[in-house]
């Protein structure tokens, strides 16, 4: 970490953590933070579900809800950027305060609750885009819609046109009643909504499927069965968890779903679970707890075609980035690797 970084998430870290991310996001936009810009190798560059990717580091959708800051994220090293999650009308969320740092556990709680500005906003913006990056879209529902599952094929019809890929997000757990849409009849229904728009635009795109660490074995196992049936592209394991997984203290009692290192455990076990499920035949993505290049590594031998990180930059700031693409590099190569796919599943049983 460079000492203007340090610096700068020290003071970052004096005020709320909302208005921090949001300051963060402004540098960003701005030009005001040293990048690395494109970080990749031929022992780095891969493809998933078609995407070719510089390197397999991705943004977790979260950081930049609203697609705001594209052009200062896409020369920060990721192999891939998803923004969202966006909903067909603007949505406030929840109340503020809604975001709470637990910085002993290196991990955040957030109950956001979808805030965003709306789709006709934000495809404003992805028309924009930098056309040298991999950008995806989460896809989300309003909280008071009549048809949340029609309203995942709403966003993807209004922004697919500026998409590499989207991903459904039926996982959050602060939108009442969402993860609902994780049960076998429902989440066939959605995903077959979705991909029908999918299949309408010009351009088809990559369709992800993003779930909760939270689920039983069954639960997991009738996913994989929907989402291999349906034909989605890739699932994405996990999103955040409404467990309390090493957390304790006043914060650790707030509602909403917690990320960071806690999480790594549990998701890397789902990961390692929806690998065996689907035969290591169905690209996944793996979330959840990753911090270093050996978090991202481990992800990788669990079952993941490639990874997505967000809250360790929090703490580490996004020289993280480089850091982790560069250090997982030099890992496949002590392991022998002479590119990334070679290594996808090869210890996921360590998992099971």
């Amino acid at each position: 970490m460079r000492a203007v970084e340090r610096a700068g998430l020290a003071l970052l870290r004096r005020i709320d953590a909302e208005t921090a991310h949001g300051l963060a996001l402004r540098a960003l936009r701005a030009g005001a933070v040293p990048m690395p810009g494109l970080v990749t190798s031929p022992r780095l560059r891969t493809s998933v579900a078609g995407l070719a990717l510089a390197n397999p580091i991705g943004l977790a959708a979260g950081f930049d809800k609203n697609a705001v800051a594209l052009h200062g994220l896409g020369r920060a090293g990721f192999g891939f950027l998803e923004v969202g999650a966006v909903t067909p009308r603007p949505q406030p969320g929840n109340p503020r305060p809604r975001l709470f740092r637990l910085p002993e556990a290196q991990a955040v709680i957030n109950r956001f609750g979808f805030n965003n500005d709306g789709m006709e906003a934000v495809a404003a913006r992805l028309a924009e885009r930098p056309r040298d990056t991999v950008i995806g879209l989460n896809l989300g529902a309003n909280k008071d819609s009549a048809d949340r599952a029609g309203d995942f094929a709403r966003v993807l019809a209004h922004c697919g046109r500026w998409l590499d890929f989207a991903t459904i997000n039926v996982s959050s757990p602060n939108t009442e009643r969402l993860r609902d849409l994780q049960g076998p009849e429902a989440l066939a229904a959605l995903v077959a909504g979705v991909l029908e728009a999918r299949d309408a635009l010009a351009r088809p795109v990559p369709v992800f499927l993003k779930i909760a660490p939270d689920l039983s074995g069954a639960e997991l196992a009738d996913i994989a069965a929907v989402a291999r049936a349906a034909g989605v592209d890739g699932i994405v394991a996990t999103n955040t968890t409404v467990s309390r997984i090493s957390v304790s203290g006043p914060v650790a009692e707030e509602t909403g779903g917690l990320s960071g290192r806690p999480l790594f455990e549990r998701s890397t076990t789902v990961l390692a679970q929806l690998s065996r499920l689907t035969d290591g035949e169905m690209p996944l993505i793996g979330v959840g707890g990753v911090a270093s290049a050996r978090d991202a590594y481990d992800k990788i031998r669990a079952g993941a075609s490639a990874v997505q990180l967000y809250t360790a930059l929090a703490y580490r700031g996004l020289s993280l980035v480089e850091d982790i693409a560069r250090g997982l590099d030099d890992i496949l190569a002590r392991a022998g690797f002479a590119n990334v796919a070679e290594a996808v599943g090869t210890g996921r049983d360590d998992w099971l």
